[in-house]
Order: structure tokens, then sequence, then C-alpha cells
């Protein structure tokens, strides 16, 4: 079977999130369980100067933009097992930023047009296009309403994940005739129109052979007024195709025994060694070194779908207690301020870094004891799974792809990989990271058997690409 895996970003070569883990991982377990999967994404000029000097030119033509002739270039890639397009144009592509430019919608048409006419150039005609998120969701659209002549494509079939419904692609509908080249009769007769624009995501909603969700609750949130967007009425007509897959993570990156980015490798068994990356940690981010003070870790962007609001409402509170509080992320100027004037306030508590450092990241995620996670939203999230890994408790909000993979503790079993709390506000956030200080301090064999769970929770990428391959032989 031959699939396609189309991507606006993908680890290692450029990421924003987690569509760029994703689209680094998912392929390369799908290689290993026998599908012969190439994926194509844009040639940002971001990519490393490593990469650069690796790539191949094979093919160049001109891809129609509208009235616009512009300069496709193809650039191939053999990287870690996997045969990588990137889709080159400097005017589209050299720019500072993945997203965010006033031209979004004319870069991603012409990149989602550049992909549909490189396939018979480079004599790859996929049985499954893998589409993800808004950034190429025009495709299964594409491929029915403009380019269903090319009769070598009658046969392919879509599925589009959605990564992040928040985000859709929604442009005047202009950009039909302007960008796409197309009439706007599907826009004119409501199709692809929402919100009196062309919106990118309802067209692969529509269009697709099947939709996938990167958690099964999210799925379901997305047919609910509350997270859906104005989409969860298109969402729940097409419930019949729409499938919601957790997410992995990469193994082979997020592994304590081999992870260089510590200095301390362990596993299951060799708990104390986590202790000694607790104590570097500690050591390194200017706070006492105590191994009987919890350490609560954060990763992240800082905004309010991240549920930081509800967090800085009691961090005052928070830090009453014993505890040590790391911080690592950039996002919302109002919370990087807010953050970082606890972090003045409380310097022997806190460690408040504005930033983003990979290393300290991993080593935030082997050091903490807890890891903090009171998302409003959020369709998967990964950071739970990678501190799970490292046998650091997650405190989530039970919403989306978190409800889906962690277990919250129950005290009367001992069983759960974590902490959660459902209803959104302050004070039940309060309470349950509460629950993970007091269980650290009073009951360390309790503690350190959750730990031990969640490290043995499997969220390799094996499963979930079962679940994948299972789809694409669905629709073929």
């Amino acid at each position: 079977m031959k699939v396609l895996f189309c991507t606006s970003e993908a680890s290692p070569f450029f990421k924003t999130g987690g569509l760029g883990d994703v689209a680094g991982a998912l392929p390369k377990e799908l290689k290993r369980q026998g599908i012969d999967v190439r994926v194509v994404l844009p040639y940002f000029s971001k990519i490393s100067e490593e990469f650069k000097n690796q790539c191949e030119d094979i093919y160049q033509f001109t891809v129609n933009v509208g009235w616009r002739k512009q300069y496709c270039g193809i650039k191939y890639l053999h990287h870690d097992s996997i045969d990588y397009y990137f889709i080159d144009n400097e005017y589209y592509f050299n720019r500072a930023n993945i997203y965010g430019d006033y031209d979004d919608g004319e870069k991603f048409a012409f990149f989602q047009q550049a992909i549909i006419e490189m396939m018979e150039k480079i004599d790859f005609i996929p049985d499954v296009m893998h589409l993800n998120d808004h950034h190429t969701a025009m495709i299964p659209y594409l491929l029915t309403e403009k380019y269903n002549w090319i009769e070598a494509y009658s046969s392919i079939k879509t599925i589009l994940t959605i990564h992040n419904l928040e985000f859709q692609g929604q442009y005047g509908r202009d950009i039909l005739p302007e960008v796409f080249g197309m009439t706007p009769e599907r826009f004119d007769d409501g199709t692809i129109r929402f919100n009196d624009a062309v919106n990118f995501m309802k067209a692969g909603i529509l269009y697709a052979d099947k939709v996938t969700t990167v958690s099964p609750n999210y799925a379901n949130e997305i047919q609910t007024p509350a997270f859906g967007f104005g989409l969860d009425p298109i969402l729940r007509m097409i419930s019949y195709k729409l499938t919601g897959i957790l997410n992995g993570i990469d193994y082979d990156v997020y592994n304590p025994e081999t992870d260089q980015r510590l200095s301390h490798q362990y596993n299951v068994d060799t708990l104390e060694l986590k202790k000694l990356n607790k104590a570097e940690l500690q050591e390194r981010l200017g706070l006492p070194v105590r191994e009987d003070v919890p350490l609560i870790g954060m990763v992240s962007r800082l905004t309010y779908q991240k549920g930081f609001h509800i967090l800085l409402a009691e961090l005052d509170n928070l830090l009453q207690f014993d505890v040590q509080v790391v911080l690592l992320g950039t996002g919302d100027p109002m919370f990087e301020h807010q953050f970082s004037h606890f972090g003045y306030l409380y310097p022997e508590k806190t460690s408040m870094n504005i930033s983003f450092d990979e290393t300290l990241a991993q080593q935030i995620y082997a050091g903490s004891d807890l890891f903090l996670m009171p998302s409003a939203s959020e369709p998967c999230g990964l950071s739970q799974m990678m501190s799970m890994r490292y046998g650091t408790l997650p405190i989530v909000h039970e919403v989306g792809g978190l409800k889906d993979s962690v277990i919250p503790f129950n005290p009367i079993t001992g069983e759960g990989t974590g902490f959660g709390f459902s209803n959104f506000q302050p004070y039940f956030l309060m309470e349950v990271i509460k629950k993970g200080i007091f269980l650290f301090k009073d009951d360390k064999v309790a503690f350190e058997s959750l730990m031990k769970q969640a490290m043995r929770k499997d969220f390799s990428w094996g499963h979930s690409c079962e679940q994948y391959i299972a789809l694409y032989n669905d629709i073929i």
C-alpha cells in the first residue's frame, strides 16, 4: 500500500507543536509496519543547514496560482528510513514564520496544488493521501472538483486528520478564482462556505473519505457547540466517517533509558537515578536541592487554551505550600509577565523560564515529580504522555486526549497514572494539585507505585498506527 503523508510541518525539520511531532513519528511507524509511506512538506527556509545540504533537487515545474505562474521545485531527502519530498518556492517559503503571514491562504493554496501536480511527475501515485489540518484540507476538494480529469488520480482515497479544529483556514470568496483558478460555484451553493468565507477545513471534512481526530474523546467533543467552533453541525452530519485515534509519542526520542539530554538515564526499575536528575535540575535552576519537596513542572505555550489563567488565579495560594514550581514556555505577553512576577516574588520556590530550550524541557520531564496541564481544551496533548514516560505524574483537566490518556488516581484501589479534575475552575484545579502534593509527602509507596504504573503505560505509535492502517484498508 502506498501512502502520501501531507503536512505543513514535521520534526526534525521544523515544528511548532503537536502536528510536527506526529508528522515526524507516525510515518516512521507506518514504514515499520510495511506501508510504502512518503512525506511531503514545504521547504521552509527555517530548515537547518545540515538538512539543506543533504537535499537533492529532482524536479521543477510551474504551478498556476490563479493568474500567477509560480516556480515549484521538488527536493528529495531520505532520512531515518523515510522518503521526504519538499515543495520549494522562495516567494512563499523563505519566511521568518511558518504561519501567520498575510498571504497564508495563497501560500497553502500553492502548496496543495503543487502536491497534487507533483505526484505524476515523481511517479508516485498513492492509494491514500493522508492530510493534516487545514493547510492540506482542500486537497480532497481539489481532486474532486479541479483535477478530476486526471485518470491516474481517480482511485486515490483521502483521510483528513484534525489536530486542532480552532484553526480552519478561512478566506474570502475571491480565493477560488484568484488563487485556485476555479469558479466560486461551491462557495455560492454553500458547500465550502462558512461565516461568508471559503473554509478549508469544512471542505476537507466534507470531501475526504475519512476524517480522524487525535483522540477518541476529542472526536466526540468537536460534535458539540462547546468545542466545534461552528463546524459541529457538519461534524455530526459526517459522524459516520469520523474516528478518534489517540496520538502516540516517538519512543526513540522520548526514552529515559537512552535520552542523551539527561545526565542520568533510568528506567522503571532504577527510579533512584530519577532523583539525581531532579537534584541536577534544581541546581541548574538555582532552587534548593531537596529530595523531600514536590517539584511541579510545566512545559507549554502560555495561552488561555492551555488553562494558565486558572492556574494564575491560584498560584499565590499554591506557593504557600512547601513546593517548587518550574515553568518553561512562551506565549501571551500578559501570562509571561505574570509568571515572571511570581518568579520575582518567590525566587526560592520558583523558576520561571520565559523561553524554549529542548534540553531543559527534557530535564523538566525527567526531574519533576508532578507535571501540570490545566488545558481548557486539548485535542490530544503529548506532554502528559512524555511526562508519564519519564515517571512524572501529570495533573490534567479531564478533556480531549488528556481524559483518554491519564487515569486519575484511585485511593481505594491504588490504580492510576496521574491526577485529574473535570470542573474547569481555579478551586478544583487547586484541590487536585493538593492531592498530588499530599500523596507525594504522606505516602511515598503509593506515589512510587503510580510512577511505575505511568511508566508502564504504552504510548508508542504501534497501536495507533494499526488503527490508521485499518482505516486505509477500509477505504481502499
